[in-house]
């Protein structure tokens, strides 16, 4: 009898669940409605609902971000980080994790059926922006009973949404640690995702966001999954990995691809294409270019007055999100007076090390974990 979970999986199977509300007013001023988020939960919520972490997705990351779902031999997306005895560990913390509206993995975005039509969005779907995605999170930590989080965490996409939430919601957390992120994209990220969005409209099967009863367009968002996971790598992971090794056979024409790092790049892109939707890597992609988290303003206005205790990490080899744009955040915190940690953490990887790195960085958010946990049993006491 084929097991549903291996051996050792930790967490186990888990489930995804629904939270479906009315309405959320957008920020562009558009109402989405009803809105429904695919969410996942880990661990219990202690009586107190003091223990409460929200892990926060990259662009395709979604709700699993651990254990297993039944008939799957791979785990959530951050396995490696969330579970017992973990760095989050699900025997002292609740952890949540659910999929941004725009998303194509359970929550409502273009892909989902427009009550106003009975068709899908499409490009009916209204523009989201990270702080939509936040806002419609708050929304669920409300439902589920909590009033202030332990901590927000996420990387990449993710560390924005940390990011917003300090901003738009601070009164609801004790602490956040944004990771391989910025507080918003230079010139050359969004470079990198007009390239992919570009890659996604070329494909004449894109047919301006109506395909959804059609061939879809593969071909496009393929080649724009592999540009960008180039950028997710370093120049030294991809030698270590690949070096100039030559695939075993070509198929005999001129430009079959030869290396094994051009097999590996059209693998990513295929299996990218089994499961997201091409319409919302346009939209994510949009919203995370658009993320300004200071706007005109400098950015540590952003946190002055703000009581959040923050870890930032930044990874040494991640040239796509790299480290000075982690140390503009640190600079801005210790500015407007918050207690602000930050570590560049050693590692090869590239920006993928925020995914990869568990040994150091399990040991950094374990210790500050367990630092905000002690600093609340003492700020309660000192209430009482």
């Amino acid at each position: 009898m084929q097991q549903d979970v291996p051996d050792g999986a930790g967490l186990g199977l888990v489930e995804p669940q629904y939270f479906h509300f009315d309405e959320l007013r957008l920020e562009s001023g558009a109402v989405l409605r009803p809105v429904t988020l695919c969410y996942e939960t880990y661990g219990t919520l202690n009586h107190g609902n003091s223990n409460a972490i929200l892990i926060t997705h990259a662009f395709s990351g979604d709700a699993h971000a651990a254990g297993y779902h039944r008939g799957d031999r791979k785990p959530g997306w951050w396995d490696n980080m969330i579970g017992p005895g973990k760095a989050f560990d699900t025997n002292k913390y609740f952890v949540i994790c659910s999929n941004v509206i725009g998303g194509c993995a359970g929550s409502t975005g273009p892909s989902s059926i427009n009550p106003a039509t009975g068709k899908r969005y499409a490009l009916d779907f209204p523009l989201v922006s990270i702080a939509d995605m936040v806002a419609a999170q708050q929304k669920l930590i409300c439902h589920l009973g909590i009033e202030k989080l332990l901590c927000v965490a996420g990387g990449s996409m993710g560390g924005m949404q940390v990011l917003q939430w300090i901003k738009s919601f601070p009164n609801m957390l004790h602490a956040a640690i944004p990771m391989a992120t910025c507080a918003r994209h230079s010139p050359q990220q969004i470079a990198f995702n007009e390239v992919g969005r570009q890659a996604v409209m070329a494909d004449l099967n894109w047919n301006h966001g109506d395909y959804y009863d059609k061939e879809p367009p593969a071909r496009g968002l393929s080649v724009a999954r592999m540009v960008g996971h180039i950028t997710y790598m370093s120049d030294r992971s991809m030698a270590e990995k690949f070096g100039r090794k030559m695939k075993e056979k070509g198929d005999g024409t001129k430009f079959t691809p030869d290396f094994e790092v051009e097999g590996y790049l059209k693998y990513r892109g295929d299996s990218f294409v089994a499961r997201f939707d091409a319409n919302s890597y346009l939209y994510i992609t949009k919203a995370m270019d658009l993320f300004d988290l200071a706007g005109e303003q400098p950015l540590h206005e952003v946190f002055r007055g703000i009581d959040v205790r923050l870890l930032v990490l930044s990874f040494k080899s991640d040239w796509l999100y790299p480290s000075y744009q982690s140390l503009e955040i640190v600079k801005a915190c210790k500015f407007a007076g918050l207690e602000c940690s930050y570590v560049e953490v050693e590692s090869t990887w590239g920006h993928d090390a925020f995914l990869l790195e568990t040994e150091r960085s399990e040991k950094l958010i374990r210790h500050f974990l367990n630092s905000e946990m002690q600093n609340l049993v003492r700020e309660k006491a000192g209430a009482e």
